[in-house]
């Protein structure tokens, strides 16, 4: 039943991600709202990026930081987001399909080099670090999706766009 709770979180969670990334307008792709911000590209990409750290939940005991590059090249056309994200979320699928309630128990492991930042069991640093994770940058995206004007696909639920508000 936990795995069964597991799989159900994080399919809904990656449908109403893949309805964000369906609505992303090609022609901002390099807008950003801030300074600070990263640009629309680069955020979308940046999610994608998190399902490639949910997969190495699974793959391996633990994830060092120190050893990925801080920021990969922004993919800046739609249909590349997509098709990336589906492939992930193939991947995510087949290693859910695969794993077992024992295995989502076993200690997993992100550090940075020698610093440690969280150790705890699988399916808890899947949906922290992993799922949660996501969910806070979709939410940014959609508010990027806001400040430009195109409607915003509901996630729990009816947006104020789906509902013609």
């Amino acid at each position: 039943m936990v795995k069964q709770l597991i799989v159900g979180d994080i399919m809904n969670e990656l449908a109403s991600t893949r309805r964000v990334l369906e609505r992303l307008p090609e022609e901002h792709m390099s807008w950003k709202p801030h300074a600070k911000s990263m640009t629309l590209s680069g955020l979308a990409t940046h999610l994608i990026n998190l399902l490639n750290w949910q997969v190495a939940i699974f793959l391996y005991p633990e994830f060092d930081l120190s050893t990925v590059p801080l920021r990969r090249e922004a993919l800046e056309r739609r249909e590349d987001l997509l098709e990336e994200f589906d492939g992930n979320v193939a991947k995510l699928e087949k290693l859910l399909d695969e794993c077992d309630e024992k295995s989502l128990g076993e200690e997993w492991t992100l550090r940075n080099g020698d610093h440690i930042i969280l150790r705890q069991p699988r399916a808890i640093a899947l949906r922290t670090f992993g799922i949660s994770h996501m969910v806070h940058h979709r939410a940014q995206l959609g508010v990027y999706l806001r400040l430009l004007d195109i409607p915003v696909p509901g996630a729990y639920g009816p947006s104020a766009d789906d509902q013609g508000n």
